[in-house]
């Protein structure tokens, strides 16, 4: 097996050969490109090679070593990192606790703790080798025995809130819920995995962030405790407050040393939580308390602008789901149960409007289907529709149309905003409606079990993983209660075909089936922004809000 797969290593390769082909045709943009090659084993060089385009820069100037970098984000409790539901658990243990492949600001996928990975040309045999020198901070080598426990444990299916064991779902027993016999075999440096099913999406859900590799002997409490591979450690955290976390001197970490890594440049990195109020956040970068900004948004935008900090843009997939819970029992009924409630919702909501209302106009309109154009199996189904008339009507033949529904959303922001703009179209088409606003740590303690709520989902490199960590039957991210045997059948058949034109044919009746059932409400996919002070080095705005903690530093 070669160290870095190449194009002409066989018929691994045949998918992202032909997807460069595609790319050349003028048929996909650059970042598709970018994420279907190297999701199925095309090196980041080598993708760039077939489009012809140079590899993007490092950053301008000399990154100095040292000093403290001082970052606003909501510091919240951890858990088992299989079972992080937020993205901003994981950007704090990243200082530590490291990933196999890393997705790229520029939409590729490459390896980390791996050296490689390759997929055959069916994507149901994975090569992943393991690079050589790394170590845990306890001293311990970093073996492919290492990566066959950090797999089975994801594989772990019977783990509340376990995430994970639905990325890996092709590896996981429906029976035992664990990981399949003869589905890993571990061989020297590297781990080859046995799928009884073909799945495209597998290396795209290592790249996700509860896919934190952790040391064999952490037991699932807490991961402060946790030993890891990264360059720095833990040193304080304080729910609500603060995090920090200090260079491991003790420790030589390999991406020092690594070809195209490097990095570690911090003394220690600090999190500072100000609240859910961006104008605090603002205070605090006007007052000099901070460098750098997690993200900025609605009017602070222009309001950073003004104060001279540098402003950085993301174009993803990220997006808000308004969803009724199909399962919910509300006073002895299911409300959301009846697909005519559920397509009235829809049919009275303008998302052109709430784009404009919610998120002042900074992204895209969508399509109620969660499956973003920017995805490489994305399929154009037209827009969807708006008559309120038609709505009031659905609801009159089911004998909902009197029904007072509650709609939950969390008190912050442009996800507030959004969600008081749904409620105000639903009246003004003849919906009675009320809002209950709640505070953070009430509203994702429960997230997933409102009968009626909005929820923001993070950017995904894949359609089909968005599709199946939200919607397919049971999983634990489910929180639509939406259990559908066509469209599971459907998603199967999808994660099986590498040649993204091919699988755009089935995604389109996959998007079908969440607008005719009327799943969700998806009025828009944002665009994301950062701002840092101007001398803090890659620190530019991730699609999936991903903090790379290793390459920051100050220039100078």
């Amino acid at each position: 097996m070669p160290r870095h797969p190449t194009l002409t290593g066989g018929p691994v390769h045949h998918a992202a050969t032909m997807h460069a082909r595609e790319h050349l045709a003028g048929r996909i943009d650059r970042r598709e490109f970018l994420t279907r090659a190297t999701a199925l084993g095309m090196t980041t060089a080598g993708a760039y090679a077939m489009i012809g385009a140079p590899r993007p820069a490092r950053a301008a100037g000399r990154i100095r070593r040292g000093g403290e970098l001082r970052i606003q984000q909501e510091v919240r409790a951890l858990k088992d990192p299989r079972t992080f539901d937020l993205p901003q658990m994981a950007n704090f243990t990243r200082g530590y606790l490291e990933y196999l492949v890393e997705y790229r600001r520029d939409g590729s996928i490459r390896p980390f703790l791996l050296e490689s990975y390759a997929i055959d040309a069916e994507a149901t045999v994975y090569t992943l080798v393991v690079r050589a020198g790394v170590r845990w901070q306890n001293g311990d080598p970093f073996t492919a025995g290492d990566v066959a426990h950090n797999i089975r444990r994801w594989c772990d299916a019977t783990v509340p809130g376990n995430s994970m064991a639905t990325r890996m779902g092709s590896l996981v027993d429906p029976g035992t819920r664990q990981m399949i016999d003869g589905g890993m075999e571990v061989d020297g440096r590297t781990v080859t995995l046995r799928l009884p099913e073909p799945d495209i999406s597998l290396i795209a859900g290592m790249s996700d962030y509860p896919a934190a590799i952790v040391h064999p002997s952490y037991g699932g409490g807490d991961p402060l405790d946790a030993i890891g591979t990264g360059p720095y450690r833990p040193d304080g955290y304080e729910v609500g407050a603060m995090g920090r976390l200090v260079r491991a001197e003790d420790h030589e970490w390999w991406g020092a040393a690594a070809p195209g890594i490097g990095g570690a440049h911090l003394d220690s990195v600090t999190f500072l939580d100000f609240g859910a109020d961006p104008a605090d956040w603002v205070s605090a970068a006007g007052a000099g308390e901070v460098d750098m900004l997690s993200e900025t948004v609605g009017d602070f935008i222009e309001v950073m602008d003004s104060i001279g900090w540098t402003r950085s843009e993301a174009v993803t997939a990220s997006t808000i789901c308004i969803r009724p819970n199909q399962r919910a029992e509300v006073d002895g009924r299911r409300p959301y149960a009846d697909v005519r409630v559920r397509r009235a919702l829809q049919l009275a909501t303008d998302n052109d409007v709430l784009l404009e209302l919610g998120y002042a106009g900074r992204g895209a309109r969508a399509e109620n289907d969660h499956v973003c154009p920017i995805h490489p199996e994305w399929a154009d189904i037209g827009p969807a529709e708006h008559d309120p008339g038609r709505a009031i009507a659905l609801l009159e033949e089911a004998g909902m149309a009197d029904y007072e529904h509650e709609l939950h959303s969390i008190d912050e922001g442009w996800r507030r905003y959004t969600t008081d703009a749904v409620a105000a179209q639903l009246r003004d088409a003849g919906i009675p409606v009320r809002r209950t606003v709640l505070p953070g740590t009430e509203f994702w303690n429960g997230w997933a079990r409102f009968p009626f709520s909005s929820t923001d989902w993070n950017h995904r490199p894949l359609g089909v993983q968005v599709l199946e960590l939200a919607y397919r039957s049971g999983v634990a991210w489910n929180e639509t209660g939406f259990a559908n045997e066509e469209f599971d059948a459907l998603l199967r058949q999808a994660k099986s075909v590498a040649d993204a034109e091919s699988r755009s044919r089935v995604m389109g009746r996959l998007q079908g089936i969440m607008r005719d059932e009327g799943v969700i409400v998806q009025p828009f996919w944002r665009s994301l922004y950062r701002h840092q002070r101007g001398d803090v080095a890659n620190a530019e705005m991730h699609p999936a809000s991903e903090i790379h903690l290793y390459r920051l530093g100050f220039e100078g």
